[in-house]
């Protein structure tokens, strides 16, 4: 009965959160927090899935396996301080003025006024900005604090909470005048304290559960099975070169070359004006030259000869309909012709599908729309450089600092190498003859001294050799950013083809397979990114998002996402080869063995992701959509641990099979929240 209804609870609580996600992006957040997460139903789901949980695990004897026990009872320890929270704690806003004593604050979400045991007086606000330009870096909130006979002073800012007698104050909003502020209150001290003290046991126990000397993953990894596998997939690429169409005017080498070095301010950071130019030319075309002219001859000609360029069909137009409708054979138009006698065609056509849809209560753009939305884009950038807007030099006076002239080189270089471009094709070709030589070795095994373990051998310096390409180039980008490069799809893709590089070097040494499947996944890693980000632009970060636990976060966060991959190829293989029955078996073996670390660094991603929150916004658990799909593939995977309660898991084929669909979980983790649902951690917004 109790194993019933735990497996039924928590299959039933995993789809609510599924469809409370979905349901989200159509009804809006204030709709499914009052239906569902703040809901009885949903909080009475939680506690059957709690108390069936403990009365099974009772049942079947956890309390002889200590580190298995100590592991569940850190999960009851979480749900007790969320329960704590969801009673006992308390949420609100304050709102402060400069030079006005509060001593009250708004409770959320019933908006009522409760009273501090303090007086709080803002005493002054200011924005920190980036060197040389507006943009905010930091919002800082100056604060005096009275209580009873004693006065002290305090700073609030992003990432940076202000704990007075157990109320937790951070950074919220400001007055457009700057001389008043809305400070997030939160009281929850013994909440985040079980919670805290929750996440610290669960790490605790999880490596004691893996490390054990007698623990089923020590003998997973010294298990003799674990050894060849192939692995085979297929990649066509076509790639149309653009041509020249007509001669116009162009800057000369000699002069275009004297302006690579210039120091401007660009995307809120000093670069060379070759950085900008490389952007520049990349946003325009897709491509990083045109006309084989460098990316400074292409702006500098733009500003010298703008009525002959004009006329330069080097726009890219994405969408085939859109061409159609501008009456271009495309992919390309001029910027002349999306002008007719000083009306802009672009916006003509957004009026006609807006009201198109206005029409049919449609709510969502079309394809022409967000067409139309990124070939505006690419004008504006046109129409900046034009008015002088887009090139900002440094000042006169000298009050922002120069680059040094190591770091204008090193910018220079990475510019220069399309990393991730020269990346893709080395290593998905690699990963193919990799296979080859695995699968010739399957069928006719060979001996160490011969060809094959030279040119195996072979293939393991070329991967190498990339890997350390790989390192270089995300060194250089963390060096020039100045941060570590982990804050958009392009970054974060590019860290995740690098962990599966190494990953794949690492463990193929032990277990053939890993290296042939690692090298592609890490090929395609680079590929999706060099696709899916046509200009990667190295940008400051917003202020939220300065802190140390955001790095830790998102590496083992995608760490995670970067194994679950080779599971999921683990799986497509098994069962492909699924009348091999020990290459079944040796893929399940290798599956199981990398389900621990996965899960172990998901699960810490999501605790460090947890702090990072509760730093920022005083709250460690928003109900925000990619917090829920990180804690739905938590769950999904943590299910397939329990193969002695669910016997199906005991069964490799199930297992393979159920690995393949539970990566779709991933999947929409990482690409359907960022592009789809939206949210906090939203790349789309």
């Amino acid at each position: 009965m109790w194993k019933q209804t735990l497996v039924a609870c928590y299959a039933v609580l995993t789809g609510v959160l599924m469809i409370a996600t979905a349901l989200e992006h159509v009804r809006g957040t204030a709709f499914i927090l009052d239906t569902v997460y703040r809901s009885s139903w949903f909080l009475i789901l939680w506690l059957i899935l709690a108390i069936s949980g403990t009365v099974y695990a009772w049942k079947m004897s956890l309390g002889r396996r200590v580190a298995l026990l100590g592991l569940h009872l850190s999960f009851l320890m979480m749900l007790t301080g969320c329960l704590y929270t969801r009673f006992w704690g308390i949420r609100g806003m304050v709102h402060l003025r400069a030079g006005e004593p509060v001593s009250q604050f708004m409770e959320l979400p019933d908006r009522t006024f409760r009273n501090f045991s303090f007086e709080l007086e803002l005493d002054t606000f200011r924005i920190a900005v980036y060197p040389g330009t507006q943009t905010p870096k930091d919002y800082v909130s100056e604060l005096s604090c009275r209580m009873d006979t004693s006065e002290f002073d305090g700073v609030v800012s992003m990432n940076r909470v202000w704990t007075v007698s157990g109320y937790r104050l951070c950074q919220s909003s400001f007055d457009e005048d700057g001389r008043g502020v809305w400070l997030g209150v939160n009281h929850d001290p013994w909440g985040i304290f079980l919670v805290y003290l929750g996440y610290a046991c669960a790490g605790l126990f999880f490596v004691l559960f893996l490390f054990g000397r007698r623990t089923r993953f020590m003998r997973l990894l010294r298990h003799p099975l674990l050894f060849r596998v192939g692995l085979v997939l297929l990649l066509v690429a076509h790639i149309e070169p653009l041509e020249a169409r007509r001669s116009v005017s162009v800057l000369s080498r000699v002069e275009a070359d004297s302006l690579r070095t210039r120091q401007v301010i660009y995307q809120d950071r000093v670069v060379p004006f070759h950085t900008l130019a490389h952007d520049f030319v990349v946003k325009l075309t897709g491509r990083p030259d045109y006309l084989h002219l460098t990316p400074e001859q292409v702006v500098g000609s733009w500003l010298l000869y703008p009525d002959e360029w004009q006329y330069e069909p080097m726009i890219l137009v994405e969408e085939e309909a859109l061409c159609q409708a501008l009456g271009q054979p495309g992919p390309y138009v001029a910027l002349a012709d999306l002008f007719e006698e000083n009306v802009y065609i672009p916006e003509q056509l957004m009026r006609r599908e807006q009201a198109l849809h206005r029409k049919n209560s449609g709510v969502s753009s079309s394809t022409l729309e967000q067409a139309i939305l990124k070939l505006d884009e690419r004008v504006g950038l046109i129409l900046m450089l034009q008015r002088g807007s887009l090139i900002r030099p440094l000042p006169a006076d000298g009050s922002l600092e120069r680059l040094s002239p190591f770091r204008v080189q090193a910018e220079l270089f990475y510019q220069d190498i399309p990393f991730a471009r020269w990346l893709f094709p080395v290593l998905l070709t690699l990963g193919l003859v990799a296979f080859f030589f695995l699968m010739y070795a399957y069928v006719r095994p060979v001996r160490p001294s011969s060809i094959w373990h030279k040119g195996w051998q072979f293939l393991n310096v070329v991967a190498s050799l990339a890997a350390v390409f790989h390192l270089l180039g995300y060194s250089l980008r963390w060096y020039i950013g100045g941060r570590i490069p982990l804050s958009n799809g392009y970054e974060t893709l590019f860290f995740l083809g690098g962990c599966l590089l190494w990953l794949g070097l690492l463990l193929g040494r032990r277990i053939y397979l890993m290296f042939p499947a690692g090298v592609l996944l890490s090929g395609f890693a680079f590929l999706v990114a060099h696709l899916g980000d046509s200009d990667p632009q190295i940008t400051s970060f917003m202020p939220v998002l300065h802190s140390s636990w955001l790095s830790i976060h998102v590496s083992l966060v995608m760490i995670s996402y970067a194994l679950f991959a080779l599971m999921m190829l683990g799986g497509v293989l098994a069962l492909l080869f699924r009348r091999r029955k020990r290459v079944v078996l040796q893929l399940y073996l290798l599956s199981r063995l990398m389900l621990y670390p996965a899960v172990f660094c998901l699960g810490l991603g999501i605790v460090f992701g947890s702090v990072w929150a509760n730093v920022s916004w005083g709250s460690y658990w928003a109900w925000d959509p990619k917090e829920v799909w990180a804690l739905i593939t938590l769950l999904i995977y943590g299910a397939a641990f329990h193969d002695q309660s669910i016997r199906l898991f005991r069964r490799p084929l199930f297992f393979h099979a159920y690995q393949v669909l539970a990566f779709t979980a991933v999947v929409m983790t990482y690409w359907g929240v960022n592009y789809v649902l939206g949210g906090m951690h939203s790349y789309a917004g």
